[in-house]
């Protein structure tokens, strides 16, 4: 599942659709799709909101050109929190362990790959435990408490962390089941806050991706990172 539905509003001045934003003449959902099919995934359901039209119609001839499997699925209120637009995945998809990932997060094949191969749990996210990794976004990233493989905490101010929230995970239906108790008792209706709730019962686990690339595509800033990666040769920036 490939959540696609927010506004993008950062990179709004470049593109008026950030899954479609170009990087190096390919969009960012392609990559995104691409390195995902490297690393192990087999079909893919995208969550499209604003500019979904346009999403979809690109989409199509994505599938045809690379042989893929891809199916899109509108959510009703793209303006909500991104576990909105995960439920709306849910329930096409089912509760089957699948992928979830982001839309605007390029990365490392081998990414993907570590995180299907991690022991099966409720939710299993690919940490980067390199906190010094440059080409993190301090004001912008989620970052993740851990105590072994379990997740402590996580959030975007978290003032006490290990390590970062890559964007990529493997859940099944108990992450989907906990995104909506979280959502039923007031909670904000993030991924975080669903991710939070399977903490709290020591459900929800960690991978490290150790030296795997990615990076978060968030702004304009970040869109040059990613051209700079690609003429340096970047993993999963291959098309």
């Amino acid at each position: 599942m490939i959540v696609a539905a927010g506004y993008g509003s950062r990179l709004r001045a470049v593109s008026p659709s950030k899954p479609l934003t170009s990087v190096g003449g390919v969009p960012l959902i392609d990559r995104v799709i691409l390195a995902a099919r490297d690393g192990g995934a087999s079909a893919f359901t995208v969550v499209t909101g604003h500019e979904g039209e346009a999403l979809q119609a690109h989409l199509a001839q994505t599938a045809r050109a690379y042989r893929l499997s891809i199916s899109c699925v509108r959510t009703a209120d793209w303006s909500r929190p991104n576990g909105h637009s995960v439920l709306t995945g849910a329930d096409r998809i089912g509760p089957e362990r699948h992928l979830l990932m982001m839309a605007d997060h390029l990365f490392d094949p081998a990414l993907v790959a570590r995180v299907i191969a991690a022991p099966p749990a409720a939710l299993v996210l690919g940490v980067d435990r390199r906190l010094d990794n440059p080409l993190v976004d301090l004001d912008d990233v989620t970052r993740v408490r851990s105590d072994g493989e379990r997740i402590v905490a996580i959030g975007k101010h978290l003032p006490d962390y290990d390590c970062y929230d890559t964007g990529v995970f493997a859940v099944d239906g108990r992450f989907h089941d906990a995104l909506r108790r979280s959502i039923v008792d007031g909670g904000a209706g993030s991924i975080s806050a669903g991710v939070e709730a399977l903490a709290r019962s020591g459900d929800a686990r960690v991978t490290d991706v150790a030296d795997a690339w990615w990076l978060d595509v968030d702004d304009p800033r970040a869109l040059a990172q990613a051209e700079d990666a690609l003429v340096a040769g970047a993993p999963g920036l291959a098309a």
